[in-house]
């Protein structure tokens, strides 16, 4: 026969919290609750780990993946994300998947002028974005781990570099912009990563981040299917507008504004509430860009869409 002990249950959801180090942000030991536990995407669509355990910090409201599930950081120096990512590995596959979502970043620039600038791109990939802004830089600053990039990216011209503190030696407060777009939660350490670029920015520099957005609409219209597909092993980190907000001036820089961007259209959040799962950018019949401006323009105003972007600056 099995017996419950007076206080068992508490004593395994301490167990469980206690598998997280103190916050790499904030320093809290204080993951004061476990917000999901359950499968987590481990690749491209459709693929599934299980025992993925996600926790929020009492101190900053960060929530962080557990370790143990979370993919390597020295899997970005290799093939290994992009294979597990299922994205291809060649430059033209990079640009496929990532040319289609510059207007966002673009358009979280506005009205900051990027004209005879220095700017460094921290997470580059294979430099979609900087493509995108080289005719109007003074000079790029190309930071990316991924090896395979680095002889395209200094073909076009750009400085490069693995990581921001291989930049920081040679170009120490040489940035007046920097921009970093869907990077921070695959770090081990978030504010380590600002602090490093914050270095890198001149007095009065800016710094633009972009980041899954943890309040996305579909976390409560269908909080049984989509946390499973939100949740992935490639992201440690999960922000709201608070915890990066915190994590920034963690870093030492000011922040100067907080919007949302949503990517996704009406036709995918119905066919999530249709079929349960995920159907990428399929459009519905009658469901035209009109629709998408309506719906995206709700979440934004309200604080729901998929992304988030940060403008920050440096002291001057």
């Amino acid at each position: 026969m099995a017996v419950s002990l007076p206080g068992s249950t508490f004593k395994i959801e301490i167990e469980r919290i206690n598998m997280f180090e103190p916050c790499e942000i904030c320093g809290a030991n204080d993951w004061n609750s476990i917000i999901y536990e359950g499968a987590i995407r481990s690749g491209s669509f459709g693929t599934r780990t299980e025992g993925g355990k996600v926790a929020r910090c009492g101190g900053c409201g960060v929530d962080r993946l557990d370790e143990s599930v979370s993919i390597s950081a020295l899997a970005y120096e290799s093939d290994n994300y992009r294979i597990a990512m299922a994205q291809g590995l060649e430059i033209e596959d990079f640009f496929s998947h990532a040319d289609p979502v510059q207007i966002y970043n673009l358009s979280a620039f506005w009205p900051l002028n990027l004209r005879g600038k220095v700017i460094a791109d921290i997470g580059c990939g294979a430099g979609s974005f900087l493509s995108h802004v080289s005719g109007l830089a003074e000079k790029i600053i190309a930071v990316e781990p991924t090896e395979r990039y680095h002889n395209s990216l200094r073909q076009r011209g750009y400085d490069v570099f693995s990581y921001a503190a291989d930049a920081l030696k040679v170009h120490p407060e040489g940035v007046d912009v920097a921009v970093t777009f869907q990077v921070i939660e695959h770090v081990l350490n978030p504010r380590a990563f600002l602090t490093e670029i914050a270095a890198l920015l001149k007095p009065g520099g800016s710094l633009i981040i972009a980041t899954p957005n943890h309040n996305d609409i579909l976390m409560k219209l269908l909080p049984e299917e989509f946390p499973p597909f939100f949740y992935r092993a490639a992201h440690r980190w999960y922000f709201d507008r608070l915890s990066l907000r915190h994590c920034v001036e963690a870093a030492g820089l000011r922040v100067e504004s907080e919007r949302y961007l949503q990517t996704y259209g009406m036709s995918n959040a119905l066919l999530w509430m249709k079929e349960r799962r995920p159907t990428g950018n399929t459009r519905l019949y009658g469901i035209n860009h009109v629709a998408d401006q309506l719906w995206n323009g709700y979440l934004e105003s309200t604080g729901q869409a998929d992304n988030l972007f940060v403008l920050a600056r440096k002291s001057s």
